[in-house]
C-alpha cells in the first residue's frame, strides 16, 4: 500500500531538497505563523467573540450553498434523474390504491433506518465519539427492549418504529420462554443500521488524508498534521498512547482489510487514525470503507447489543437494584427511585393507568431528558464555532496569497 504513494514522496522529497536550497521561506517561521494562525481561529468561538462568530457563519454559510449549488449544476443530469424518480415516488405515495400498504410499510422503515442511520453518523462525526448516541438512545432502546422482552415473556411488540411505549402482547406465555436470541433478532435492524452510520462518518478523515496525500499539501486538520508527527518520531516513541497508535498504524498498513476489519470490529477510540492512515497510504475506498462497514455494523454491534442485553436482563437488574439497596446509610434512599422506575415500566407495559405511577420523585428520566439537551445544544454550538473557523481559515488563505504576489 505505501507503494502508491511513492510519486508523492518524491515530490516531498524535492520539496525539502529545494528548502534546503533557500527556495523557500525557513520552515521554522512558517511553522511559527501557522501556529499563531490556528490560536487566532481557535479564540473564535462564541463565548468569546460571538458577534464575529455569528458573522463568519453567516458568510461561511453562504459560501457553501453557493459552491454546492455549483456543484449540483455540473451534475445536472443526474439531478434530473433523482428529481424525476422523487416524483415519481411522491405520486405513488399519493395515489389511492392497493399499493398503499406497501407504501405505507417502506415509509416506516425507511425513517426508522434513517434515524438510527443519521444517529452513527452524528456519533462519528458531529459529537466526537461513538459513544455519545449510543449511550443516549441506542443503549437504552436496547435496554428498554430487554426489559419488555423479559417482563412479557415475549418480544411480539409492534414492528419498528415503535409506539410511545412498548405494549405487552395479550397473549399468554409460559415464564421464561424469552431466549438470548430473540432479544438480539429484535434490535438487529435498528442496532446495524446505527453501526453503519458510525462506519459513513469515519469516511471524513479518510478523504481528507488521500486529498493530502495525492495533492502534496498539508491540510489544517489537527489529527493529521499529529499523524505526521507520529510518522517522523516513530522510532522513538516511548509512552503507551504513542506505541498504540503505532500499533493501529501498523496493523492497518501490513495487514490491510484484516487489520482494518479487527480494528473496526472492537470498541477503538483510535479508530480515526486508522482512517488517516488508509488515506495516507491510498488504501483502495472499498477496502477501508467495506471492512469498516462489516466491522462496525456486524461484528462490533452484534457485542455491544450482548454486554447491553446481558446487562439489563432481569435477573442481573434485581441484584444491581438489591446492591445499591445494601450500601450503608444512603442505600434505601437510592434504591427507591430504581425501583419506582422499575415499577412505572411495568405497569405500562401491561396497560395499567398511569395515574398509579409516582412522578414526583422520577429523577433519572429527568436527568437524561436534560443531558439530551445538552448534548443537542453542544452539537450545534460545535458546528457554528467551526464554520465560522473554517471562514477565519479563508481569510488568512486569502491574505497569504495576496501577500506572496506582492
Amino acid at each position: 500500500m505505501a507503494e502508491n504513494g511513492t510519486d508523492c514522496d518524491q515530490r516531498r522529497v524535492r520539496m525539502s531538497k529545494e528548502q534546503h536550497n533557500g527556495n523557500f521561506t525557513d520552515s521554522s517561521m512558517l511553522n511559527e505563523q501557522k501556529r499563531r494562525e490556528r490560536e487566532e481561529r481557535l479564540n473564535i468561538v462564541l463565548w468569546k467573540k460571538p458577534l464575529v462568530t455569528l458573522q463568519y457563519f453567516c458568510l461561511e454559510t453562504l459560501i457553501n450553498l453557493k459552491e454546492w449549488t455549483i456543484k449540483l449544476w455540473r451534475r445536472r443530469g443526474l439531478l434530473v434523474c433523482v428529481l424525476l424518480a422523487l416524483a415519481v415516488l411522491t405520486a405513488l405515495y399519493y395515489i389511492e390504491g392497493a399499493h398503499q400498504q406497501y407504501v405505507q410499510y417502506m415509509e416506516k422503515k425507511f425513517f426508522w433506518c434513517a434515524y438510527w442511520v443519521g444517529l452513527g453518523i452524528l456519533s462519528s462525526v458531529g459529537l466526537g465519539t461513538g459513544l455519545h448516541t449510543f449511550l443516549l438512545y441506542l443503549g437504552p432502546h436496547i435496554a428498554s427492549v430487554t426489559l419488555a422482552a423479559y417482563e412479557c415473556n415475549s418480544v411480539n411488540f409492534p414492528e419498528p418504529p415503535y409506539p410511545d411505549q412498548i405494549i405487552c402482547p395479550d397473549e399468554e406465555t409460559t415464564e421464561g420462554s424469552i431466549t438470548l436470541w430473540a432479544i438480539i433478532s429484535k434490535v438487529r435492524l435498528e442496532a446495524c443500521m446505527w453501526g453503519a452510520g458510525t462506519a459513513i462518518g469515519e469516511l471524513p478523515p479518510y478523504f481528507m488524508a488521500r486529498a493530502a496525500r495525492l495533492s502534496g499539501a498539508e491540510p489544517d486538520d489537527e489529527e493529521y498534521q499529529e499523524f505526521e508527527e507520529m510518522l517522523e518520531h516513530a522510532e522513538t516513541a516511548q509512552d503507551f498512547a504513542s506505541r498504540a497508535k503505532l500499533a493501529v498504524q501498523d496493523l492497518v498498513q501490513k495487514v490491510g482489510f484484516f487489520g482494518i476489519l479487527a480494528c473496526a470490529s472492537i470498541p477503538n477510540p483510535l479508530f480515526d487514525l486508522a482512517g488517516i492512515t488508509c488515506g495516507h497510504f491510498l488504501v483502495p475506498f472499498w477496502t477501508f470503507f467495506g471492512a469498516t462497514l462489516i466491522g462496525k455494523a456486524v461484528i462490533k454491534m452484534h457485542i455491544q447489543k450482548l454486554f447491553v442485553i446481558i446487562t439489563f436482563s432481569k435477573h442481573i437488574v434485581e441484584q444491581m437494584v438489591a446492591l445499591i439497596g445494601a450500601i450503608p446509610s444512603i442505600g434505601p434512599s437510592l434504591q427507591k427511585p430504581f425501583q419506582e422506575y422499575l415499577e412505572a415500566q411495568r405497569i405500562k407495559l401491561h396497560h395499567k393507568s398511569d395515574s398509579a405511577v409516582p412522578q414526583g420523585e422520577n429523577w433519572l428520566s429527568w436527568i437524561f431528558e436534560k443531558l439530551v439537551i445538552v448534548m443537542v445544544c453542544y452539537f450545534i454550538l460545535s458546528i457554528i464555532n467551526s464554520m465560522a473557523q473554517s471562514y477565519a481559515k479563508r481569510l488568512q488563505q486569502k491574505m497569504y496569497s495576496e501577500e506572496k504576489t506582492k
